[in-house]
């Protein structure tokens, strides 16, 4: 568990009973992409049941300060890379260095787990996001678009291990 900065990361089992504040927490930090993307975030058809079952078969990090859970990510291990997904860190904490300890964390599992790579998606319309990603030492690998689009709508980066 790391305890910089007032945050300590740990990792969530599916049985706990705090997918309620998963689930607040994310849809917190989605709503700034409500009307910005196309298609809407999935984010809006997750409920605590499908993230506890979502738990089930990733590895999900939370960071929590004074017992707040205030970020968040999930971890699908794959044949070749962990793929994370609904990273997400409370509105008012974005930019205080949250995320990175996440993906520090998401580092060291693939580490543990010899995976030489992580990967994720970004949509096309969030260049924010992009930024801060490759601040992280992610890089754009591939541009992909959701089913019944024609132009490319998310992008995939990826982030080499040493």
């Amino acid at each position: 568990m790391d305890r910089a900065m007032g945050v300590s990361i740990l990792q969530l089992p599916a049985d706990c009973d705090r997918w309620d504040e998963v689930l607040a927490l994310i849809t917190r930090a989605f709503a700034a992409m409500d009307g910005v993307i196309d298609p809407p975030s999935s984010a809006h058809q997750l409920s605590p049941e499908n993230l506890r079952d979502k738990a089930g078969r990733e590895t999900v990090f939370a960071a929590l300060k004074d017992g707040r859970i205030v970020g968040c990510a999930f971890v699908l291990e794959r044949t070749d890379d962990l793929y994370v997904g609904k990273l997400a860190v409370e509105p008012e904490l974005q930019g205080q260095g949250i995320g990175r300890r996440l993906v520090q964390a998401v580092e060291a599992l693939a580490h543990g787990r010899n995976k030489p790579t992580i990967a994720l998606q970004t949509r096309i319309e969030l260049t924010g996001n992009h930024a801060a990603f490759a601040r992280l030492g992610f890089r754009e690998t591939e541009r992909t678009a959701h089913d019944g689009y024609s132009q490319p709508t998310s992008i995939t980066m990826r982030k080499a291990l040493s």
